[in-house]
């Protein structure tokens, strides 16, 4: 199997062979054996290959299921990468954050407008939740209801690097230790919102709910300022 394509070069043998792999099959790659065969390299080096891959998100590896190729995603990577970034101090999360809250305004207005009705429905729901949270005694936090929020407004976003790089965030904002929230009015604010915001959403008032988004992306980023960020263990 030859592999002609420039941009192949600094792929490794087993990345270029998933890469050839076309996506109206099962993406069953064959045994490392096998492999080894087809492309000229001995099985360790397919071994060490195939880790980097697995780790990367591009194969996965099951008992007696073997190795099969998944959809791309570009989370995996970018995990990987923020958090040796994060853990060795080569950046702080906070230029992170920054890059985020760009997305999400630069975005914001295409992916709002292809939400569905139905996806309106849900991101009301999640804000309904989060605020029959907010009224229990003693109050519950809605941590994952803040996530899910996020990642809902973009969820009929076609760009997979814009969609890892947003979902890559919201791991790196739990690790980085922001879900605790000692002020529960600082809560209550972000939930007014991003209520204010499915509000706008609804009402088809993309730019008044857009204005609304960066108003508490920068509530946030000023909370995230203050936060001393924890070790990666």
């Amino acid at each position: 199997m030859e592999f002609c394509q420039p941009v192949f070069s600094t792929l490794s043998e087993f990345m270029q062979y998933i890469a050839s792999i076309t996506e109206d099959g099962d993406g069953r790659v064959p045994p490392l054996s096998e492999l080894s065969q087809m492309l000229g390299i001995s099985v360790a080096t397919l071994r060490e290959q195939l880790e980097v891959a697995r780790m990367m998100g591009i194969v996965e590896v099951k008992p007696k299921a073997g190795i099969h190729k998944l959809t791309y995603s570009f989370k995996p990577a970018v995990i990987t990468s923020l958090t040796y970034a994060l853990a060795s101090e080569s950046a702080p999360f906070e230029q992170y954050a920054n890059l985020r809250k760009h997305i999400e305004a630069s975005y914001f207005i295409e992916a709002t407008q292809a939400l569905t009705s139905e996806d309106k429905r849900e991101l009301e729901a999640v804000v309904l939740r989060a605020e029959e949270k907010l009224r229990r005694r003693p109050v519950v936090i809605p941590t994952s209801e803040h996530r899910d929020f996020h990642m809902m407004i973009y969820r009929r976003l076609d760009n997979p690097f814009a969609s890892g790089l947003l979902d890559a965030y919201w791991d790196l904002y739990k690790a980085s230790g922001f879900e605790v929230y000692p002020d529960l009015e600082y809560v209550n604010r972000i939930w007014q919102y991003h209520r204010k915001t499915v509000e706008l959403i609804k009402e088809r008032h993309y730019d008044l709910a857009h204005q609304a988004l960066l108003e508490h992306i920068e509530l946030i980023a000023l909370r995230e300022k203050r936060v001393p960020r924890q070790s990666f263990e």
